[in-house]
């Protein structure tokens, strides 16, 4: 396994995290339960960035967790390219 591929695995991961917190939203007082209050922890810092730029469209649906996870895949490619272009160097 190469550092590419733990990279990418670890994005797959929090996207899953992501979804699952966004899912937990769906169902009444699931946030609130031992899950999902670690899931918040562990997602709310990275939804938060997004959430102060992009208010939710109607006042009821919130966007920045579609916008967080495109980002979260942009930034995992662009630190697979720096550690292939480094790892190239040598």
């Amino acid at each position: 396994m190469t550092v590419s591929d733990v990279v990418m695995n670890l994005q797959q991961i929090y996207w899953f995290l992501i979804i699952a917190y966004v899912l937990l939203s769906w169902l009444p007082n699931a946030r609130e339960s031992f899950i999902g209050q670690m899931l918040g922890k562990v997602v709310e810092p990275y939804l938060g960035i997004f959430r102060k730029f992009i208010p939710p469209i109607g006042g009821m649906l919130d966007i920045s967790p579609i916008v967080a996870i495109f980002a979260l895949r942009f930034i995992a490619m662009g630190v697979v390219a720096v550690i292939e272009f480094l790892i190239g160097l040598f």
